[in-house]
């Protein structure tokens, strides 16, 4: 849990957390991370996003790893992975805009007049058809670019910066763009510079990864690997959260519905419809989950549930069990 999320939380109850249980997400170690973490890769030009999947997951040895938002082949840029049980928690950072830097050539000379009278058509809410070559169906859909900036013009060369939603397709927009000035347009080369809040800082490359682990494997020192493998809950970080107690989080593992005697601290301004993390005292991310009352209906309330869990992200048996099970009737 960030330090922004946590000047946010307002408190609803006291309770001590166990130190033999769990551990501050912050302080995990190696072994630790590998099931919970986040690396952000800085993908080259070239392999599929797959393999540096796959790549990664060879060089770490562990069996389970994902990434947030594909990119094509050619494309470089941020590519979130997530390690292990962290790979659950990758799919809120869809929810967060996309930057990429593109360079396309226009097959047509326009004036710089002319150019931004363009782009000024496809800023805010536009309509897009994936290209033949996608991965989903070609269907029109509605996509928004939220800033689209000329960075610099070249003859018919020219450099854009678009923060837009995710699944906007660029090179869409160089070719819809050509087609307004008349002969056409095409993007020559494309990378993403931001993936909700995660931009070019502190990207790490695949051959930094491998020697950080191998010092780690090899010397026992696990400086350089700490700096690259993040916990995962910045992934999270620009959504509410709920801290709950200790002998809630069991049962929650197991699927059961978090109560509101379990609530400890809540987001300011929580609404209902919220997707919030939901975390241990320690700051571990235990689940994903929609809340069903606003802030002020839980601080009224003293039972029944507060939130609809919509994914488990903790190992069950992470925390003892504090719930009892219905006995068999008997005979």
């Amino acid at each position: 849990m960030t330090l922004k999320q946590l000047e946010n939380l307002v408190k609803i109850d006291d309770d001590m957390t166990n130190p033999e249980n769990g551990t501050y997400y912050n302080k995990r170690t190696i072994e630790q991370l590998l099931e919970y973490g986040l690396i952000l890769i800085d993908k080259p030009p070239g392999p599929t996003s797959h393999e540096v999947v796959a790549w990664a997951k060879r060089i770490l040895e562990i069996p389970k790893a994902g990434h947030s938002g594909t990119l094509d082949p050619q494309v470089s840029g941020v590519l979130p992975l997530g390690l292990g049980e962290g790979t659950k928690a990758l799919g809120v950072l869809l929810m967060g805009p996309k930057e990429y830097h593109a360079l396309g050539r226009l097959h047509s000379l326009p004036s710089k007049e002319k150019l931004e009278q363009i782009l000024e058509l496809f800023r805010g809410e536009i309509f897009q058809k994936p290209p033949q070559r996608s991965a989903v169906v070609r269907q029109t859909r509605s996509r928004t670019i939220y800033e689209l900036e000329l960075l610099e013009q070249k003859e018919r060369l020219v450099l854009l910066r678009i923060l837009c939603e995710a699944g906007t397709y660029i090179r869409k927009l160089y070719y819809d763009m050509g087609e307004l000035l008349g002969p056409g347009g095409s993007m020559i080369e494309l990378r993403r510079s931001r993936v909700h809040q995660f931009n070019e800082n502190n990207l790490v490359t695949m051959h930094q990864l491998a020697d950080a682990y191998a010092t780690w494997k090899e010397n026992k020192d696990d400086s350089k690997l700490l700096k690259i493998i993040r916990p995962v809950e910045e992934t999270l970080s620009e959504i509410k959260s709920v801290v709950i107690r200790d002998s809630a989080i069991d049962s929650m593992c197991h699927g059961a519905q978090l109560a509101i005697p379990g609530v400890l601290q809540i987001s300011q301004y929580l609404e209902k419809g919220d997707l919030v993390g939901i975390y241990s005292q320690k700051g571990e991310i235990v689940a994903l989950a929609e809340s069903l009352l606003s802030e002020n209906e839980i601080k009224e309330q003293t039972k029944g549930y507060a939130f609809q869990t919509k994914r488990i992200i903790m190992k069950p048996n992470t925390y003892p069990k504090n719930w009892r099970t219905s006995s068999p009737p008997k005979e």
